[in-house]
């Protein structure tokens, strides 16, 4: 995947959640973006997910994606609680529901 169109897709996905939740913080953890509510507070209270960049892809990662409504099957990963959606495209964003799961993660 050209390093243009991750950069694209990242910067996209942290805009859409800033919109969704103007509070969320955004930090670099993991290799990648993540998405918590308190900086301050533990990641197994505060972590709802980021986006982190692979060779092939970018992952959007949800921390508590297991418990999603997702009728179209979306979300990948077998792991008791997180989720994720894989982006090959910029038009994977809109594709894959990226906000809609955001939303859930912020609720």
């Amino acid at each position: 995947m050209d390093e243009t169109v991750k950069s694209t897709i990242i910067e996209t996905v942290i805009a859409c959640a800033k919109d969704l939740r103007p509070s969320t913080h955004i930090g670099s953890k993991y290799g990648g973006t993540t998405f918590v509510t308190d900086p301050e507070l533990p990641d197994s209270v505060s972590l709802l997910g980021g986006v982190f960049a692979y060779k092939g892809h970018v992952s959007v990662e949800f921390s508590k994606g297991a418990d999603f409504d997702d009728p179209n099957g979306l979300l990948e990963g077998k792991g008791k609680a997180r989720r994720h959606v894989k982006l090959r495209s910029i038009e994977d964003i809109d594709t894959k529901n990226v906000a809609g799961f955001l939303s859930q993660a912020f609720a």
